[in-house]
Formats: C-alpha cells, sequence, structure tokens
C-alpha cells in the first residue's frame, strides 16, 4: 500500500454480500475517543496507541486511547461539572443519559488506556498524580467492570471535568463491518502535574507525536491508521496551541462520518463522505474488464 491505510481484507466479500441482502449490519455499539494534547516548544503533540497486532480488530494500527460505553456510564449518581448533560445532549445529538453516558467513556477510557484522569476534587480543580498502588488498583478494577465510574468517582471524592473535553468530530464504523461502533472523537490537553503511563494491555506502543508528523508517517506508509484517526490528525495540524483547539472544537460539525460502497463497473468503490483521500477502487474477482 502507497499510505498506512488500514484495509481489513474481507471488506471486499463483505460488501457484496451486503449488496446482494445476504448480510445483516449489526447495531453500532456507543464508543468513545480522546485526543490528548500536550504542549511542547515545537508546536502541540498527541498521544497515540499502537493496538497489538493479537487484535482482532485494527491490529498494529495506531488510535487514540478510547472505547465502548459501560452500561453503567449512564448512572445518574455520576459527580459532575462543567456544562449540564442537557447541553452535552444538545452537542452531541443524543439524549441526556447517552450524552453523559458518552462524555463518561471519553474520560473512563482515557483513565484505563493512559493513566491520565479528567476529574478533580472540586468542578474547578484536577487531580495532578494518579500514580501509585492504590491509584492502580482502581484502574485496574475500571478495566476488569469491577468498578464503574460512579463508584470510582465516589471512593476518591472526585467530579468529572467535562468542561476540560472539547467534542470534536463523529465517526460510525461502515455497515459492512461486523464490529461496529458509533464513535465520538473528543480533543482534551493533559492536564498540569499528570502524565502518560503505558498501561493499556491492548497497546504494545505509546507515543507523543507532533499530528503532522504522525500524518507523514502514515503518507509514507510507516504508521498505519484507520480513516478516522489520520483525518483528526490532519485536522489538529494547524493549531498551535493545545488551547486553539480546544477553542475551536465549541463549533465542529458532528455529523456522523459514514462510509459506503458500491459497486459498478466491475469494481467496488468504497467512500468516506467529506474524505476523498480514503477512497478505494477495489477490483471485483471474475468481473468483466
Amino acid at each position: 500500500m502507497a499510505n498506512g491505510q488500514w484495509f481489513p481484507p474481507d471488506w471486499p466479500d463483505r460488501i457484496r454480500a451486503l449488496a446482494d441482502g445476504t448480510l445483516t449490519p449489526v447495531a453500532p455499539r456507543r464508543a468513545a475517543t480522546v485526543m490528548l494534547l500536550k504542549d511542547t516548544a515545537t508546536g502541540p503533540v498527541v498521544h497515540l496507541l499502537r493496538r497489538r497486532t493479537s487484535m482482532a480488530f485494527a491490529a498494529g494500527a495506531y488510535a487514540y486511547p478510547g472505547g465502548g460505553v459501560d452500561p453503567r456510564d449512564d448512572d445518574r449518581t455520576v459527580r459532575w461539572a462543567g456544562p449540564p448533560r442537557a447541553w452535552w445532549a444538545d452537542r452531541l445529538g443524543t439524549d441526556d443519559a447517552s450524552a453523559q453516558a458518552i462524555v463518561c467513556a471519553a474520560v473512563r477510557e482515557t483513565y484505563e488506556e493512559a493513566g491520565v484522569l479528567l476529574a478533580g476534587p472540586t468542578g474547578d480543580t484536577v487531580t495532578e498524580d494518579t500514580t501509585g498502588d492504590d491509584w492502580e488498583a482502581d484502574r485496574t478494577a475500571l478495566v476488569a467492570r469491577e468498578l464503574s465510574f460512579a463508584e470510582f468517582l465516589d471512593r476518591r471524592g472526585l467530579v468529572l471535568r467535562s468542561d476540560l473535553l472539547g467534542a470534536w468530530t463523529r465517526w460510525i464504523t461502515p455497515e459492512f463491518e461486523p464490529r461496529r461502533y458509533d464513535t465520538w472523537f473528543f480533543v482534551a490537553a493533559l492536564p498540569k502535574g499528570q502524565r502518560t503511563r503505558d498501561v493499556s494491555t491492548e497497546a504494545d506502543r505509546t507515543v507523543w507525536i507532533r499530528p503532522a508528523e504522525a500524518a507523514r508517517g502514515y503518507d509514507r506508509g510507516e504508521l498505519v491508521m484507520m480513516p478516522p484517526t489520520i483525518a483528526t490528525l490532519r485536522q489538529l495540524a494547524p493549531y498551535a496551541h493545545a488551547s486553539d483547539a480546544l477553542d475551536a472544537a465549541r463549533v465542529r460539525d458532528l455529523t456522523p462520518v459514514l462510509a459506503g460502497a458500491r459497486l459498478t463497473d466491475g469494481e467496488i468503490v468504497l467512500s468516506w463522505p467529506g474524505h476523498d483521500e480514503f477512497t478505494r477502487h477495489i477490483p471485483i474477482p471474475g468481473a468483466p474488464a
């Protein structure tokens, strides 16, 4: 491949099955991911994880911390600061409960996969240190789903800081993919005093890298990424500070991006609306030339 675009080998067969009605799309699961930024002398860098090659989905691809919504993320007892749930519901295009669940998933998954926590003792503070055996025990319990995020916040006397997140974009996994996610992408700045830790069981490498540098690695075929990852990296590249990206998030369009495929002239044309660089023309074996 000329670049690092991730492409599952079974997609052509699944696309044809969807077209002829033998494949029924699965419902996408709600998910959230966070583009964690940190300012440096040469501009902001973003935190990326490389998915283990043993993973069933997007093995070896670079991605942001994130994951699916835990049903308990809807829990109304979650301690909350920042814009109210109704504001987030309007911003994300959901109901209040779903908005809370998505924001909670973003904060929880960032802590589970990077050790960074967007929460504090009060609505205007942030925990500065999340290291130590007791913190690690709680993080592990969250990963194992032995502890809900609401219970974790209560135990620690913490408040979720929804104001530290900016909603950036929304992508839905194509209908022909067996594992589907309706994913909201958020941007956030690394809180003062905190640092990322390589703790994700789904990743074999982590890196802080300038968005433009990561994009160049993708263009050279050195870094494998799914379309949403490289698309958002290109979108982040122009900003000189993490705060600039957070400001820009306030007015970002959250219309979902959903890939489509059509069969025409002996080939499959795979495309993502508004993102022409990802269009693929896949020959259909045995079709007339």
